[in-house]
This record gives C-alpha cells, sequence and structure tokens, in this order.
C-alpha cells in the first residue's frame, strides 16, 4: 500500500494562478493586455494573405477587365453604327426607285400629248392659249425630272436610241444618228422612252 506521505513520489502538483489584475499591485499602472492570436488562427492568416497575393499577381487585375469590356462595347457600337448607315443607304436608294418608278408611270401617259407640242412647234402652229398650255406642261414635267434626249448628230447608243432605220455616209466616222423621229424621255438614270432614230455607218 502507497504511503500518501512517501517523498520518493515528489511534491503533489499545487494550483496554478494566474494574475489578471488590470492595476499592477506594485506600480499602481494600469496594465496592458496584448491578445495574443491562437498558433491555428495564425497561420491560417498567413496561408490567405499569401494565396491572396499570389492570385492577384498571376491573374487579370479590374483595370484590365474593364479595358477589355470597354473594348468590346466599342466593337459592338461601331458594328451597329455601320449596319444602320447600310440600312439608311439602303433605304434611301429604294425610296429613290420608288419615287422615279411612281412619277415614271404618270408621265409616259403624258408623252403623246409632249409629242404633239413638240410637232406643233414644230410646224409653227404652237400659238395662243394652246402655246401657254404646252409651255407650262413641258415646264412641270422639267420640275417633275423628266429629261428630253435626242438629236441628229448624236452617237448612237442602243441602249437609249431606238434605230428604225439604217444607211451609210461617208460624213460619219462611227455610227451616227442623223434624224431623229420621236425624242427620248428619262427620268434620272431610268430611260421611260427610247428616242427613235434613223441611224447612219461609216463607208
Amino acid at each position: 500500500m502507497t504511503d500518501p506521505h512517501d517523498e520518493s513520489l515528489g511534491d503533489p502538483p499545487g494550483p496554478v494562478i494566474r494574475d489578471k489584475r488590470r492595476l499592477d499591485p506594485q506600480t499602481g499602472e494600469i496594465r496592458e493586455r496584448v491578445a495574443t492570436p491562437a498558433p491555428e488562427v495564425a497561420a491560417s492568416a498567413e496561408v490567405d494573405a499569401s494565396g491572396e497575393a499570389a492570385a492577384g499577381g498571376a491573374g487579370p487585375t479590374d483595370d484590365d477587365e474593364l479595358a477589355r469590356q470597354l473594348a468590346e462595347r466599342t466593337a459592338d457600337l461601331q458594328r451597329v453604327q455601320a449596319e444602320y448607315a447600310n440600312y439608311r443607304r439602303r433605304v434611301d436608294r429604294d425610296r429613290e426607285v420608288i419615287r422615279q418608278t411612281a412619277v415614271a408611270g404618270v408621265l409616259g401617259n403624258l408623252l403623246p400629248a409632249l409629242d404633239d407640242i413638240g410637232r406643233a412647234r414644230d410646224h409653227g402652229e404652237l400659238e395662243g392659249g394652246f402655246k401657254s398650255v404646252g409651255e407650262a406642261l413641258e415646264q412641270t414635267v422639267e420640275r417633275l425630272g423628266l429629261v428630253r434626249f435626242g438629236t441628229a448628230g448624236d452617237r448612237f447608243d442602243p441602249t437609249v436610241h431606238e434605230a428604225l432605220t439604217h444607211t451609210h455616209s461617208a460624213e460619219v466616222t462611227e455610227p451616227t444618228c442623223v434624224e431623229v423621229f420621236q425624242p427620248g424621255y428619262r427620268i434620272g438614270d431610268r430611260v421611260v422612252r427610247a428616242a427613235r432614230v434613223a441611224v447612219a455607218d461609216p463607208e
């Protein structure tokens, strides 16, 4: 049986006393309390800080991402502007074609009247009230863009001239309109009616 007073076993451990008083009993000054973080917490904080530093150095910065997004938005805006400009040009071109087609359809019905006015003028019969009406009609169709073409001496162009007769002449050096039976009319680049002419080729 073990003797509790046996000195060979050593002194039993005594209580541990920690002085947590704010005032030093000897100097009377306030003690500063220093909080020491746990080893596990400090180690994890160091690992997080090093990991964030490594990630920040290897990955893109906020400025690089903003610059990339700005370049993408700028390219999108330029593409939209180019598409809109092309759309406006197509619309304007189609609108002009439609306008010319509509005007040509209306003025095409007036060509016989214009032919009569031209023949009356050639024969000196465009006088009085008929002259005023004829000139007013010609001025109106000119304002709408109708242009008369085809005179003797013009170079023959099969795209705007219709050859009714064909001869040879030593007075020409190329196919030439030597007589105009009926003038032609056009609106812009659109031919409403080809000029009917007599053509002479060089001998």
